[in-house]
Protein backbone atom coordinates (compact mmCIF):
# COMPACT_ATOMS: atom_id res chain seq x y z
CA UNK A 1 0.00 0.00 0.00
CA UNK A 2 1.01 3.22 -1.19
CA UNK A 3 2.16 5.86 2.16
CA UNK A 4 0.39 8.83 2.42
CA UNK A 5 2.08 11.64 2.96
CA UNK A 6 2.45 14.90 5.35
CA UNK A 7 3.47 17.96 3.76
CA UNK A 8 4.26 21.23 5.64
CA UNK A 9 2.97 24.66 4.04
CA UNK A 10 4.93 27.75 4.84
CA UNK A 11 2.78 30.52 2.77
CA UNK A 12 5.37 33.59 2.82
CA UNK A 13 5.29 37.22 2.41
CA UNK A 14 8.31 39.75 2.55
CA UNK A 15 10.51 36.78 2.74
CA UNK A 16 8.92 35.90 6.16
CA UNK A 17 6.10 33.08 6.80
CA UNK A 18 3.45 34.18 7.58
CA UNK A 19 -0.03 32.40 9.05
CA UNK A 20 -3.66 33.33 8.49
CA UNK A 21 -7.37 32.49 8.75
CA UNK A 22 -9.54 32.02 5.42
CA UNK A 23 -6.44 33.43 3.37
CA UNK A 24 -6.57 36.60 5.44
CA UNK A 25 -5.01 38.56 8.48
CA UNK A 26 -1.57 36.77 8.42
CA UNK A 27 0.94 37.47 11.14
CA UNK A 28 4.55 36.91 10.73
CA UNK A 29 5.52 33.25 12.18
CA UNK A 30 8.99 33.09 11.68
CA UNK A 31 11.79 32.85 9.19
CA UNK A 32 11.09 30.40 6.21
CA UNK A 33 14.62 28.83 6.20
CA UNK A 34 15.00 27.96 9.85
CA UNK A 35 11.52 26.53 9.42
CA UNK A 36 12.26 24.25 7.05
CA UNK A 37 15.31 22.73 8.30
CA UNK A 38 13.69 21.81 11.54
CA UNK A 39 10.73 20.14 10.06
CA UNK A 40 13.10 18.15 7.67
CA UNK A 41 15.15 17.26 10.92
CA UNK A 42 11.37 16.13 12.17
CA UNK A 43 10.63 14.02 9.42
CA UNK A 44 8.42 15.79 7.46
CA UNK A 45 7.86 14.21 3.58
CA UNK A 46 7.53 17.29 1.72
CA UNK A 47 7.56 20.80 1.83
CA UNK A 48 5.27 23.33 -0.15
CA UNK A 49 6.14 27.50 -0.09
CA UNK A 50 3.71 29.78 -1.71
CA UNK A 51 4.54 33.17 -1.96
CA UNK A 52 0.83 34.55 -0.84
CA UNK A 53 1.65 37.94 -3.00
CA UNK A 54 3.74 37.38 -5.93
CA UNK A 55 0.80 37.18 -8.05
CA UNK A 56 -0.97 39.77 -7.03
CA UNK A 57 1.66 42.00 -7.25
CA UNK A 58 3.32 40.43 -10.55
CA UNK A 59 6.40 39.56 -9.08
CA UNK A 60 8.00 36.30 -10.25
CA UNK A 61 9.55 33.12 -8.04
CA UNK A 62 11.51 33.50 -4.86
CA UNK A 63 14.77 32.17 -6.34
CA UNK A 64 16.73 33.09 -2.98
CA UNK A 65 15.04 31.60 -0.29
CA UNK A 66 14.47 28.55 -2.66
CA UNK A 67 18.11 28.62 -3.06
CA UNK A 68 18.66 28.77 0.71
CA UNK A 69 16.17 26.22 1.81
CA UNK A 70 18.00 23.91 -0.87
CA UNK A 71 21.20 23.80 0.99
CA UNK A 72 19.40 22.68 4.12
CA UNK A 73 17.18 20.37 3.31
CA UNK A 74 17.20 16.80 1.61
CA UNK A 75 13.55 16.09 0.84
CA UNK A 76 11.00 16.95 -2.47
CA UNK A 77 9.87 20.75 -1.89
CA UNK A 78 7.75 22.35 -4.13
CA UNK A 79 7.51 26.41 -4.76
CA UNK A 80 4.24 28.57 -6.15
CA UNK A 81 3.58 32.04 -6.39
CA UNK A 82 4.45 33.88 -9.35
CA UNK A 83 5.65 31.09 -11.57
CA UNK A 84 4.39 32.19 -14.96
CA UNK A 85 6.30 31.35 -17.71
CA UNK A 86 8.76 28.15 -18.59
CA UNK A 87 11.84 30.80 -17.98
CA UNK A 88 9.96 30.98 -14.55
CA UNK A 89 9.68 27.15 -14.30
CA UNK A 90 13.21 26.46 -15.20
CA UNK A 91 14.81 29.06 -12.85
CA UNK A 92 12.54 27.72 -9.68
CA UNK A 93 13.68 24.13 -10.32
CA UNK A 94 17.06 25.43 -11.42
CA UNK A 95 17.16 27.25 -7.70
CA UNK A 96 16.64 23.35 -6.31
CA UNK A 97 12.93 23.35 -6.24
CA UNK A 98 11.41 19.75 -7.27
CA UNK A 99 7.97 20.88 -8.41
CA UNK A 100 6.46 24.19 -9.38
CA UNK A 101 3.07 24.62 -8.16
CA UNK A 102 0.53 26.81 -10.88
CA UNK A 103 -2.26 28.37 -9.62
CA UNK A 104 -3.53 32.02 -10.85
CA UNK A 105 -1.47 31.90 -13.57
CA UNK A 106 -2.52 28.68 -14.81
CA UNK A 107 -5.93 30.06 -15.00
CA UNK A 108 -5.13 32.92 -16.56
CA UNK A 109 -2.49 30.80 -19.10
CA UNK A 110 -3.46 26.88 -19.25
CA UNK A 111 -1.10 26.24 -21.81
CA UNK A 112 1.31 26.71 -19.10
CA UNK A 113 0.86 23.63 -17.90
CA UNK A 114 1.34 21.32 -21.10
CA UNK A 115 4.08 23.50 -21.78
CA UNK A 116 5.84 22.98 -18.42
CA UNK A 117 4.63 19.27 -18.36
CA UNK A 118 6.37 18.67 -21.66
CA UNK A 119 9.49 20.14 -20.93
CA UNK A 120 10.00 19.40 -17.10
CA UNK A 121 7.76 16.09 -16.80
CA UNK A 122 4.35 15.90 -15.32
CA UNK A 123 5.80 15.09 -11.86
CA UNK A 124 7.26 18.91 -11.99
CA UNK A 125 4.06 20.31 -12.10
CA UNK A 126 1.55 20.44 -9.60
CA UNK A 127 -1.82 22.37 -9.96
CA UNK A 128 -2.91 24.70 -6.91
CA UNK A 129 -6.32 25.13 -6.65
CA UNK A 130 -7.98 27.77 -3.85
CA UNK A 131 -11.14 27.29 -3.98
CA UNK A 132 -14.35 28.00 -1.78
CA UNK A 133 -18.06 26.91 -1.50
CA UNK A 134 -20.53 28.00 -4.26
CA UNK A 135 -24.13 26.15 -4.88
CA UNK A 136 -24.02 27.64 -8.32
CA UNK A 137 -21.59 25.66 -9.71
CA UNK A 138 -21.74 22.36 -10.61
CA UNK A 139 -19.24 20.73 -8.21
CA UNK A 140 -20.53 23.51 -5.24
CA UNK A 141 -16.89 24.62 -4.98
CA UNK A 142 -15.58 27.98 -7.27
CA UNK A 143 -11.90 28.50 -8.03
CA UNK A 144 -10.52 31.54 -6.77
CA UNK A 145 -6.86 33.62 -8.03
CA UNK A 146 -4.68 35.94 -6.63
CA UNK A 147 -4.56 34.46 -3.38
CA UNK A 148 -8.32 33.74 -2.89
CA UNK A 149 -9.29 37.53 -4.05
CA UNK A 150 -10.29 36.85 -7.48
CA UNK A 151 -13.19 34.91 -8.11
CA UNK A 152 -12.78 33.17 -11.21
CA UNK A 153 -16.36 31.74 -12.46
CA UNK A 154 -14.93 27.88 -13.03
CA UNK A 155 -15.90 25.11 -11.31
CA UNK A 156 -13.09 23.42 -8.79
CA UNK A 157 -14.07 19.95 -10.46
CA UNK A 158 -14.10 21.12 -13.76
CA UNK A 159 -11.05 22.53 -13.74
CA UNK A 160 -8.54 19.77 -11.83
CA UNK A 161 -10.14 17.53 -14.98
CA UNK A 162 -9.05 19.74 -17.96
CA UNK A 163 -5.42 20.38 -16.04
CA UNK A 164 -4.79 17.14 -15.41
CA UNK A 165 -5.38 16.50 -19.27
CA UNK A 166 -3.09 19.29 -19.76
CA UNK A 167 -0.64 17.67 -17.93
CA UNK A 168 -0.82 18.56 -14.33
CA UNK A 169 0.94 15.74 -12.34
CA UNK A 170 -0.22 16.36 -8.60
CA UNK A 171 -3.12 18.67 -7.32
CA UNK A 172 -3.18 20.79 -4.07
CA UNK A 173 -6.91 21.73 -3.24
CA UNK A 174 -6.92 24.66 -0.43
CA UNK A 175 -10.09 24.96 0.68
CA UNK A 176 -10.57 28.56 1.58
CA UNK A 177 -13.43 28.37 3.73
CA UNK A 178 -11.46 25.57 6.47
CA UNK A 179 -8.11 27.49 6.06
CA UNK A 180 -6.57 28.35 9.16
CA UNK A 181 -9.88 27.30 10.60
CA UNK A 182 -8.08 23.97 12.71
CA UNK A 183 -11.73 22.71 12.53
CA UNK A 184 -11.19 20.06 9.91
CA UNK A 185 -10.57 19.61 6.01
CA UNK A 186 -13.10 19.62 3.54
CA UNK A 187 -13.57 15.80 3.04
CA UNK A 188 -16.41 16.32 0.35
CA UNK A 189 -14.40 18.84 -1.67
CA UNK A 190 -11.62 16.44 -1.63
CA UNK A 191 -13.43 12.99 -2.43
CA UNK A 192 -15.35 15.20 -5.65
CA UNK A 193 -11.86 16.13 -6.83
CA UNK A 194 -10.03 13.11 -5.99
CA UNK A 195 -12.80 10.64 -7.68
CA UNK A 196 -12.83 13.02 -10.53
CA UNK A 197 -8.60 12.76 -11.74
CA UNK A 198 -5.95 9.88 -11.83
CA UNK A 199 -3.09 12.00 -10.49
CA UNK A 200 -2.20 12.31 -6.23
CA UNK A 201 -4.50 14.91 -4.43
CA UNK A 202 -3.28 16.52 -1.57
CA UNK A 203 -5.74 18.35 1.09
CA UNK A 204 -5.25 21.72 2.49
CA UNK A 205 -6.71 23.87 4.76
CA UNK A 206 -8.45 23.05 7.88
CA UNK A 207 -6.22 20.37 9.45
CA UNK A 208 -5.87 21.14 13.42
CA UNK A 209 -6.26 17.26 15.47
CA UNK A 210 -4.35 13.97 13.78
CA UNK A 211 -8.05 12.88 13.69
CA UNK A 212 -8.58 15.67 10.83
CA UNK A 213 -5.66 14.13 8.81
CA UNK A 214 -6.73 10.98 9.35
CA UNK A 215 -9.91 11.53 7.90
CA UNK A 216 -8.92 13.31 4.74
CA UNK A 217 -6.25 10.27 4.39
CA UNK A 218 -9.15 7.20 4.58
CA UNK A 219 -9.66 6.05 0.97
CA UNK A 220 -11.51 2.96 2.23
CA UNK A 221 -15.31 4.39 3.31
CA UNK A 222 -17.38 6.88 1.93
CA UNK A 223 -16.62 9.06 4.86
CA UNK A 224 -13.25 9.50 3.98
CA UNK A 225 -11.89 12.64 2.04
CA UNK A 226 -9.58 10.04 -0.10
CA UNK A 227 -6.34 12.22 -0.46
CA UNK A 228 -2.72 11.27 -1.33
CA UNK A 229 -1.46 13.50 1.37
CA UNK A 230 -2.24 16.13 3.92
CA UNK A 231 -1.22 19.90 4.38
CA UNK A 232 -0.45 21.13 7.56
CA UNK A 233 0.82 24.28 8.75
CA UNK A 234 -0.82 25.77 11.73
CA UNK A 235 -0.57 22.11 13.69
CA UNK A 236 3.07 22.37 13.40
CA UNK A 237 3.58 26.14 13.59
CA UNK A 238 1.82 27.19 16.60
CA UNK A 239 -0.09 24.02 17.81
CA UNK A 240 2.62 22.06 19.33
CA UNK A 241 2.40 19.37 17.06
CA UNK A 242 5.62 17.45 15.71
CA UNK A 243 6.00 15.69 12.81
CA UNK A 244 6.98 12.50 14.56
CA UNK A 245 3.68 12.66 16.78
CA UNK A 246 1.27 12.85 14.13
CA UNK A 247 2.87 10.04 12.35
CA UNK A 248 2.43 7.62 15.14
CA UNK A 249 -0.62 8.60 15.71
CA UNK A 250 -1.20 8.32 11.97
CA UNK A 251 0.11 4.77 12.35
CA UNK A 252 -1.92 3.93 15.18
CA UNK A 253 -4.84 4.48 13.01
CA UNK A 254 -4.15 2.51 10.07
CA UNK A 255 -3.12 5.53 8.29
CA UNK A 256 -0.05 4.23 6.06
CA UNK A 257 2.86 6.65 7.00
CA UNK A 258 6.58 6.60 7.05
CA UNK A 259 8.05 6.79 9.85
CA UNK A 260 12.08 7.25 10.32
Amino acid sequence: MLKKRIIVCLDVKDGRTTKGIKFKNNIDIGDPVTMAEEYYKQGVDELVFYDIMASARGRGPILDLINKVAAKVFIPFCVGGGIGSIEDIRSTINAGAEKVSLNSQAIKNPLLIRDGARIFGNQCIVLGMDAARDSRMPSGYQVYINGGRTATGRDAREWAKEAVALGAGEIVLNSIDADGTKAGYELNFTRIISDAVSVPVIASGGGGTVKHLADVLKSDTASGGAADAALIASMVHSEGFTIPQIKQDLAKMDIPVRIL
